[in-house]
């Protein structure tokens, strides 16, 4: 099937976020259409990560508008913001190092109003089996790897329909980055969830969106298909060193 047609999910149209005095967003606009996996990238500090925490509420956007479904969410609390469907994995994993594996998914769970704990720990469990068996272990003991699974996995308890990830393999050895971004490709194959993905590894970004944006100092710069953003010389020279 087809994407065009489709109503998007996600419209974000000329939004303004602040920390203090300082500026992080000066106009940002995008769509996101259901059903995809769309990247964000950019260098350090253009204003990615502060977009996807916007979109959950916190900072509150300063001006603009974001819409989910259709529905202005752009003023909204976190918690009315998540329990519409969109979940966050934020960098640097923030697990909650004290509890296990099981009580930070419960928390997933709880933070999305849904009933549905053994199905979707299940459903986790067979994402990242290396978490099957410690279920009962405290999260701070876990390796960086098994934090970021975690940390998704608590996201996914939602059922979100929009996922946004914050640099998920930000630290982590190649083999466990490409078992996340296989998940990442899982998820929305099989289950069919869109996906926001910002991401320091641009080639492994953009080889596995269907469309890509680009963001410098807060604002979109560039955007396109996944494979139209590598074939660019531009995006080549400054977020894939030069390689062809």
């Amino acid at each position: 099937m087809g994407r065009k047609g489709r109503r998007g999910v996600l419209e974000v149209s000329g939004v303004h976020a602040s920390y203090g005095p300082i500026e992080a967003l000066r106009g940002v606009s995008l769509r996101i259409e259901a059903g995809e996996v769309v990247a964000l990238i950019g260098a350090n500090g253009a204003g990615k990560s502060t977009l996807l925490m916007t979109l959950c509420g916190q900072p509150s956007a300063r001006q603009g508008t974001i819409r989910f479904d259709g529905e202005d969410i752009t003023r909204m609390p976190t918690h009315e913001i998540v329990r519409r469907g969109i979940a966050q994995a934020p960098e640097g994993r923030r697990v909650f190092p004290r509890m296990t594996v099981r009580e930070n998914l419960q928390m997933g769970e709880l933070a999305h109003g849904r009933r549905h704990f053994s199905e979707d720990m299940d459903r986790v469990m067979a994402l990242f089996p290396v978490l099957a068996g410690r279920s009962d272990q405290r999260a701070g003991t876990l390796s960086g790897g098994e934090q970021q699974m975690l940390a998704i996995g608590r996201a996914l308890m939602g059922r979100p329909r929009l996922l946004l990830l914050d640099e998920p393999s930000l630290g982590l050895a190649p083999l466990i980055s490409r078992q996340i971004f296989r998940v990442i490709r899982e998820i929305n194959e099989a289950d069919g969830v869109t996906v926001l993905l910002v991401e320091q590894n641009a080639h492994h970004a953009l080889g596995l969106a269907h469309r890509g944006y680009v963001m410098v100092n807060g604002l979109i710069t560039l955007s396109g298909s996944g494979s139209e953003l590598l074939a660019d010389p531009e995006v080549r020279a400054a977020y894939l060193g030069g390689e062809p």
